[in-house]
């Protein structure tokens, strides 16, 4: 079952790296160039609120799982 917690880790972090790339390149960039106001708002909460907060998180989670901070016998 560790083993499984270490590889789910791994898929974790590259989720995080993946949730960072289309956060900026899809999301946050092109709304913050679009010149309409609306789309600025929502560019700038995409890019410095959202994606840190959901990058940060998915790369913690898979730290610690590769860490192996979840293990039975850590409880």
């Amino acid at each position: 079952m560790d083993g499984i917690k270490k590889i789910l880790g791994i898929v974790w972090i590259l989720l995080g790296i993946a949730a960072a790339w289309f956060g900026i390149t899809v999301l946050g960039l092109p709304k913050l160039s679009s010149g309409k106001q609306d789309d600025l708002v929502f560019g700038i909460i995409i890019m410095f609120i959202l994606t840190p907060i959901i990058t940060g998180g998915l790369l913690i989670f898979g730290k610690y799982a590769l860490q192996g901070e979840f293990s039975e016998e850590n409880a």
